[in-house]
């Protein structure tokens, strides 16, 4: 089982419909979520939600996916995304992720007893949503494939 991560310095505000980040499976590999971190990078508190998404809606930018085993990792299977341009279903509340009102402040959501696990198919992810008002923030997510 390969271990990835992606993240983003600084993603779009995002709002209750519009994830900030996400990462979705492959059309035949699914993923493990085994960590989920959002940080504050404005001095204005804002809650974000852990959640599951069952549609692609419009998805933001591609990120980068980074095996934490270079040498010995194919490169990943599933993809992570910047902030929504177009709503996806969101749907199963998986985390609350309080960002205080100071840069820095955030929250890291950990899973590595019993990883959140999304089902195979392009259509199906995990995504990091602002609870009301979103703001811009620091996220990154680790999951496993295989």
């Amino acid at each position: 089982m390969a271990r990835y991560v992606a993240g983003i310095l600084g993603t779009g505000a995002g709002s209750a419909t519009l994830p900030i980040f996400s990462v979705y499976s492959a059309a035949a590999v699914s993923f493990r979520l085994r960590e989920a971190a959002v940080f504050n990078t404005t001095t204005t508190a804002s809650r974000e939600k852990l959640a599951r998404l069952t549609t692609a809606g419009t998805q933001g930018a591609a990120q980068t996916e980074g095996p934490f085993r270079a040498a010995e990792s194919p490169a990943a299977s599933c993809t992570a995304f910047t902030t929504h341009t177009g709503g996806p279903t969101i749907t199963d509340l998986l985390g609350a992720m309080p960002m205080g009102a100071a840069i820095g402040s955030g929250t890291i959501l950990t899973f590595y007893d019993q990883a959140l696990e999304c089902p195979v198919g392009t259509a199906n992810g995990i995504g990091i949503c602002p609870q009301g008002t979103g703001q811009v923030a620091d996220v990154h997510m680790i999951w496993d494939e295989g």
